[in-house]
């Protein structure tokens, strides 16, 4: 089986950029996951389900490496609050909407997901915490096991291939690209890569666990 790597940051913490980044390192990558076999084809898999569903994904995935992905609040405050708000009726519908994996997973974390509890700071900030603290509490002892980033620091993609065990090259020095920017969510459906792995099949999802 090959070792998996899971980018376990919340949503608009740069996940799509990092996995535009694990493509160009040659690592078959999957930004979501809604079939086995996305699941079982993709070395890296990033946003849903996996950062809600990483301690499951430990069990499933033995030796499996986690890179968790941080912002800084001021920046990270508008722009999921942005999302969450464009999100929201089709995460709460009952009657379609959202996958139900993709659903599940934005409900528990930024629980309890209403219109009042988006324009807090306070709530989304104790959702981030919360997130944060859980992942840093679970590996504790295991530091070897997770990567903690923020792509905006100068060293950010140096400590990338050194987690990963790559030699450094050329893309050291040119970072990380900067995609999605703006509050647009949509650049990873553009990017044409071989080694891109869909999060459906042909539009259908089955129940990942």
């Amino acid at each position: 089986m090959q070792e998996k790597i899971f980018i376990i940051g919340l949503p608009r913490t740069a996940t799509t950029s990092v996995c535009l980044a694990m493509l160009n390192l040659g690592f078959k990558t999957a930004h979501t996951a809604y079939t086995r076999e996305a699941m079982i084809k993709a070395q890296v898999i990033a946003d849903t389900p996996v950062f809600c569903d990483y301690r499951q994904l430990d069990l499933d995935y033995p030796g499996a490496k986690f890179i968790y992905l941080t912002r800084e609040a001021d920046l990270w405050l508008p722009s999921i609050r942005q999302l969450l708000k464009r999100m929201y009726v089709n995460l709460q519908r009952t009657d379609g909407g959202f996958n139900p994996t993709l659903k599940r997973c934005y409900n528990r974390v930024f629980y309890p997901l209403t219109q009042e509890n988006l324009d807090r700071d306070d709530f989304l900030l104790g959702c981030y915490r919360r997130h944060q603290q859980d992942i840093l509490d679970y590996f504790r002892g295991r530091e070897q096991d997770l990567l903690t980033l923020d792509v905006s620091q100068a060293d950010g993609f140096s400590r990338l291939l050194s987690f990963l065990k790559l030699v450094p090259g050329e893309e050291a020095a040119h970072g990380f690209d900067r995609i999605n920017i703006g509050g647009k969510v949509t650049a990873w459906n553009k990017i044409r890569h071989p080694l891109k792995v869909e999060a459906t099949l042909a539009g259908k999802i089955d129940k990942v666990t």
